[in-house]
């Protein structure tokens, strides 16, 4: 039965011994079923004696009975439906309002108000979305919020007592309300880009500030420069705090160049007005309009200070020590309020802060149970022996479902994570790593019944825990045999535990395996269960790593490739008489960062498999003719002995475990008998060698995703199969006739017809979101704990951290709340790449791009054109556009003044757009152009900032200095800067000007650093003519290196080798110490990441770079003016002192 209540659904689900109240809430976006209460009947069939409802009915004492539930549903809705809590954690943004009367704030993804002596808040937005960063206008009549209602973060404002609120933008990127300009108008914060005048670096780190109506229309650039927190007083004077470039906006307790400073933007002019090499941020002019509060962590944890403008005195205003003081705001009359630890203060100076305590009654409340029927997400697979059944992890849970039904048996359900699912050997075992109490650790799932002959349609199943340590056990495998499971423990070192005494013992030392990033090692049991092959650095090797051949026993190690290049995914094939591989030894090689294209090989064990192999396909034939009959009929008995056996088990619904004889491995000189199987170097997904070697399959990618091909070794041909198959190692079924790949579906590829066929799956699935979000937060702690680079964790209190911030999770429903107060607390190790990311779906349609300055300050109808930018869809075809030119019309649309366009632009990327133009001969005619996206308009802007110093530089130097930008350190940058520097214009200048500023990392410094320092010992000279010089791929003159703050990771490893080599000057500002490499892990949400720097670099002094701030040579800095009008005070010295470096 179902009835209503406050927007809730109740639902009488008669059971034999109970009612259950379901409740079905339509707060959240998707419908969530969960269940709150029970019933408890007794004598069910004396009350309810017939299922006829309207029969029941005409009892009159059931009647009543039913009566009394339904009223107690009713009751229960109200409850439900409007629970108060009383002082809530993690309000955020709080903003009073100018009488001071009155706090907004955000909490769970809506907006509140409440008394700013306390009280009952009140609920201002109850939309399903996200809703955010609240502001009061001066009137204090309106607030102004962001929401994602349309999927990208968007303004709106909203009458101070609630209401409709109105959508104040449009655009498809990330616009947040910064501050109101006046009554009528908000200032927000958006990433379009700069203007053409600027030669500020185009970058989602740096947003210009715009002013938008609050009625809505077009908005109009109010600042090209990135200004964060402003507050404007009644002299028009402008606060705001900084943003240098990238680092986690919560990030703590750092002292470097990136942290943000404040300033003051008066009359035109720019004045900074703290220099605290730490964070200065968030300021709000003082009562008197001379003075300022702000936050600071000069005393190590924010505090509020008041500084006057003039003298430039500090006086401490709080004097917290632990977590943070964040979100400042002020009153009128100078009353303070702030978020700390959760709630929300007020203070006035001089006086003790207040807490405000608040109560909240929502009817918002996040179900603890939705459950879902998924057929999707799968993230790992398992083929059982039989090849009947598939085994997958979704959403962190073990599933196994039917190769040829959608029939789907649950066997995890966990709000934790399970992974690295393997089946035994005989079909009916599972085992898999999972999560659990904080750690890792192996478990066996068993059919209990033994007349069921699967997984999934069995009737129960028993799960027992295999390991019992503190240390994280991962990847379990059966041994072939199925008496043994091999394991690693601890990330690095190979075990292996005995099912029947449950003994543990090592195989592998941890010492020879590092683990950068989870699913990086591996390794597979031999045949006969006697060896393993597995990952293997030996000492020092991370960067090159090898194979091993590990004995079961633990006492042989063989290192079988023992090589300078990578070689990777080892696999048994041929009956355990050769090992097929991965190897970079002959591909192309990635200058920056890791990777290269790779090969598939074979390395022989046996010698007459190897002789075997090397035979041609008329060898072979002819060896085959020439057997015997004795020896023909001794194999056709064996094949038709193993069919029957195989028959017999498959009819009793088990797999036989088959007796394979111990192996024979010829390790000698296994490193001369290896094959090179693929004939072009790929990037390689999985590869995988039919059971007679003839044929070997494997993923590569040449052009764009990854397609299958198939190389015939004795025909010597190779076959594109499939195109797009999708990336996921191989799972192959016993006789390589099918392969199941899994990339978010599970697909079966018949190999002989060139067929894909998915295999569907329903798998039930029970999402308890609040259960989850603290199984991600214990998991990311752990993670930490566990992996980051220095094991004492900088000095921080993790354990301590842990506590302070645990409690705040009851308060949190939704991710972008969850990744914010995770960041919160990576921010407390004070270290570079980490915090936590939140990836929400976005806007359904992207906003195009025309790859145009527009004229910020026109007024008219249409929109005026100022700048055509170079290799944009204007400029790639001849047309009479000009600068100057009106875009009067887009797609036969009135582009109206002061209206809002964006939406003429919305899901337009990549589509002919037709406008109707009026250049600036006053022609007027419509031209179709394809519009762009707003990241291609990006590079656009990326490349002629590259162009116009380039210009400058050949400018001022009279075209003596070469220029080269590094963007990056990857591959792709230094194939750009090498063919720029040794180009024909270039290598005969007289020096060289390597601009790295605003590089965000990768792996390149040795690449750049080689390139750069280069000696010439020779001419090349033919019949007296000089045609070249050695080295001839190297830099052999003077250079320097331009920095800046925004430089990260890789960006400040480059420059600091390139002044630790002495090979020249770096030129700019400093550069934070960030050089450490990062695991960016994505978590079982896959819409969170976080970071964790784990791997750090330390010179040969023993100092790391983590933290360590890089200086440069001759510091100089690019002004607030210089940025506007396009000055490069940097780059103009790095000429100056080039040329002086050429006259030496």
């Amino acid at each position: 039965m179902m009835i209503s209540h406050n927007n809730l659904h109740f639902s009488l689900i008669f059971s034999h011994f109970y009612v259950k109240i379901a409740i079905l809430s339509n707060k959240n976006a998707e419908k969530s079923l969960f269940y709150c209460t029970f019933v408890t009947i007794k004598n069910w069939r004396a009350i309810f004696a017939h299922t006829d409802i309207s029969r029941i009915k005409n009892n009159i004492h059931t009647y009543l009975f039913m009566k009394k539930i339904f009223l107690s549903a009713a009751l229960l809705a109200a409850s439900l439906a409007s629970f108060a809590q009383q002082n809530p954690l993690w309000m955020r943004y709080p903003a009073i309002s100018p009488d001071g009367s009155t706090i907004v704030f955000a909490y769970k993804g809506d907006i509140y108000s409440v008394p700013s002596q306390g009280g009952e808040a009140r609920q201002l937005t109850t939309n399903a979305a996200f809703d955010s960063y609240p502001i009061w206008s001066p009137d204090g009549k309106k607030i102004a919020f962001a929401s994602n209602r349309e999927g990208s973060m968007d303004v709106y404002v909203i009458n101070a007592n609630g209401g409709a609120p109105t959508r104040l933008t449009t655009n498809s990127g990330s616009e947040l309300p910064v501050a109101f300009k006046d009554n009528d108008h908000v200032l927000f914060s958006a990433n379009v880009m700069p203007t053409a005048q600027s030669n500020l670096f185009a970058s989602r780190e740096f947003s210009q500030v715009y002013e938008v109506s609050t009625q809505g229309g077009r908005p109009k650039l109010y600042s090209v420069l990135p200004m964060e927190n402003i507050s404007i007083n009644a002299k028009g004077q402008v606060l705001y705090h900084d943003c240098k470039g990238y680092e986690d906006k919560w990030r703590k307790h750092h002292t470097s160049p990136i942290t943000r400073d404040i300033w003051m933007f008066d009359g035109g002019k720019y004045q900074k007005l703290t220099s605290f090499k730490g964070e200065d941020r968030n300021p709000v002019w003082a009562q008197d309009g001379q003075s300022f509060y702000y936050l600071s962590e000069q005393n190590g944890s924010f505090n509020v200070y008041h500084r006057n403008v003039a003298s430039g005195k500090d006086t401490q205003v709080t004097h917290n020590q632990k977590n943070p003081i964040r979100f400042l705001t002020s009153s009128q009359s100078g009353l303070l309020c702030y978020g700390y630890d959760g709630e929300i203060y007020t203070v006035k100076e001089g006086a003790e802060p207040q807490k405000v305590n608040i109560s909240i009654t929502t009817d918002n409340a996040e179900p603890s149970l939705v459950r879902q029927i998924r057929s999707n997400g799968a993230t790992e697979i398992a083929l059982s022996p039989s090849g009947k059944e598939v085994a997958f992890v979704m959403h962190g849970d073990v599933y196994v479902t039917s190769v040829d039904y959608k029939t789907t048996k649950r066997i995890t359900d966990t709000p934790q994570q399970e992974r690295n699912v393997s089946f035994s050997p005989d079909g009916r075992a599972l085992v898999y790593a999972s999560e659990r109490n904080g750690v890792w650790q192996i478990y066996q799932a068993k059919i209990k019944n033994a007349s069921d002959k699967n997984f999934t349609y069995c009737t129960d199943i028993e799960e027992e825990a295999l390991t019992h340590s503190n240390l994280t056990s991962q990847y379990p495998a059966y041994s072939p045999d199925g008496k043994e499971v091999a394991f690693y423990e601890d990330r690095a070192t190979l075990r292996i535990l005995n099912l029947k005494s449950k003994d543990v013992r090592t195989v592998l030392d941890g010492k020879y395996n590092y683990s950068y990033s989870d699913g990086d090692i591996w390794f597979e049991w031999s045949p006969d269960s006697k060896w393993l092959l597995c990952s293997y650095i030996g000492t020092g090797g991370w960067n090159n790593t090898d194979i091993a051949l590990v004995k079961a026993d633990g006492k042989e190690v063989h290192d079988l490739t023992d090589s300078g290049y990578s070689d990777s995914n080892g696999k048994w094939v041929l009956g355990g008489k050769a090992m097929l591989f991965e190897s970079d030894r002959a591909g192309y090689r990635s200058h920056g960062s890791w990777g290269a294209e790779d090969d598939a090989y074979l390395m022989f064990f046996d010698l007459d498999a190897y002789d075997r192999f090397r035979m041609s396909k008329e060898e072979l034939e002819l060896a085959e003719a020439n057997k015997d009959v004795k020896e023909k009929k001794a194999e056709e008995k064996d094949e038709k002995k193993k069919e029957d056996k195989q028959k017999k088990a498959e009819e009793k619904g088990k797999t036989e475990v088959e007796k394979v004889k111990p192996l024979e491995l010829d390790i000698d000189n296994c490193r001369d008998r290896i094959v090179r199987l693929t004939v072009n170097s790929s990037r390689m997904g999985d590869a995988i060698l039919d059971s007679k070697g003839e044929k070997i399959y494997y993923q590569a990618a040449f052009e764009g995703g990854y397609d299958l091909w198939c190389h015939d070794l004795k025909e010597n041909t190779t076959t594109l199969m499939m195109k797009n198959i999708g990336g996921g190692g191989f799972v192959a079924d016993k006789d390589v006739k099918n392969l199941f790949l899994c990339n978010g579906g599970i697909k079966k590829i018949d190999l002989a017809s060139k067929q894909t066929k998915g295999i569907d799956f329903e798998a039930p699935f029970n999402y308890k979101p609040a259960e989850e979000r603290q199984y991600l937060f214990d998991h990311i702690w752990r993670q930490v704990k566990d992996k980051f680079y220095d094991p004492n964790l900088q000095g921080v209190d993790w354990d301590g951290y842990r506590k302070v911030y645990e409690r705040y999770l009851p308060y949190i429903d939704n991710n972008f709340d969850f990744a914010e107060m995770l960041s919160e607390m990576l921010g407390e190790l004070n270290a570079s790449h980490t915090g936590c990311r939140y990836y929400p779906s976005g806007a359904s349609l992207q906003t195009a791009a025309l790859g145009v300055f527009l004229d910020p300050n026109y007024e008219g109808d249409g929109l005026k054109i100022q700048e055509i930018i170079k290799r944009g869809p204007f400029a790639v075809k001849k047309n009479e556009v000009t600068p100057g030119s009106i875009i009067e019309k887009i797609d036969g649309t009135d582009i109206k003044a002061g209206e809002d366009y964006n939406a003429l632009l919305d899901g337009k990327a990549g589509k002919n757009v037709r406008l109707t133009i009026k250049n600036a001969k006053g022609k007027r005619f419509d031209l179709t152009i394809k519009a762009i996206s707003q990241g291609a308009q990006q590079e656009l802007l990326y490349k002629r900032w590259v162009d116009r110093n380039r210009a400058i530089v050949d400018s001022v130097s009279g075209g003596r200095i070469a220029y080269v930008h590094v963007k990056a350190m990857n591959s792709e940058s230094f194939r750009t800067v090498y063919s720029e520097l040794l180009s024909d214009k270039n290598r005969n200048r007289d020096a060289v000007i390597v601009d790295e500023r605003h590089n965000g990392g990768g792996w390149l410094h040795d690449d750049l650093c080689t390139l750069l320092s280069g000696k010439q010992y020779q001419e090349f000279v033919p019949h007296g003519k000089v045609v070249g010089k050695d080295p001839f791929n190297k830099w052999t003159k003077p250079s320097c290196v331009l920095i800046c703050e925004d430089d990260y990771s890789n960006g400040h490893g480059f420059p600091w080798v390139y002044k630790e080599l002495g090979i020249g000057k770096l030129i700019g500002a400093p550069v934070a110490g960030t050089m450490t490499a990062v695991w960016w892990e994505t978590l079982m949400d896959r819409s969170l990441v976080f970071g964790i720097p784990q791997v750090g670099c330390r010179d040969m002094r023993g100092t790391f770079g983590e933290n360590t701030q890089l200086n440069p040579d001759i510091e100089v800095y690019n002004s607030p003016e210089d940025y506007i009008t396009g000055h490069d005070t940097q780059l103009i010295r790095a000429v100056e002192e080039m040329m002086k470096e050429t006259k030496k």
